[in-house]
């Protein structure tokens, strides 16, 4: 599968066309179309990587699968969190919680 494959998977996969895609990460509407034939340069697919919470690698089929990334977001929520006591998580929790959301995405992505 190629670069454009894999993203025109994931977009399908969102139901997102890909000059959504393209318009969203502040590329010209039509971008992604021109990596039929020509390599897209790394940090347009950095943007695209950042866009689908997956790594440049998966991108560039270096990966399988999707290894899952996690928005600053969603990662600060969980250094945030607090468990049942009102009291902070400590790391090995906050590990736990970031393998079962890896594990659930995973089996969404199949």
């Amino acid at each position: 599968m190629t670069t454009f494959e894999r993203i025109k998977f994931l977009a399908d996969k969102q139901k997102i066309s890909l000059q959504k895609v393209s318009t969203d990460v502040g590329l010209s509407e039509n971008a992604i179309y021109g990596w039929k034939t020509r390599k897209p340069k790394g940090e347009d697919l950095a943007k695209i990587a950042d866009y689908f919470h997956v790594s440049v690698d998966y991108l560039l089929g270096r990966e399988e699968q999707p290894a899952p990334r996690f928005s600053p977001e969603l990662l600060d929520a969980i250094d945030n969190a607090e468990g049942f006591s009102g009291k902070p998580l400590d790391d090995h929790d906050k590990e736990i919680i970031k393998g079962l959301l890896a594990a659930y995405l995973a089996g969404k992505n199949k």
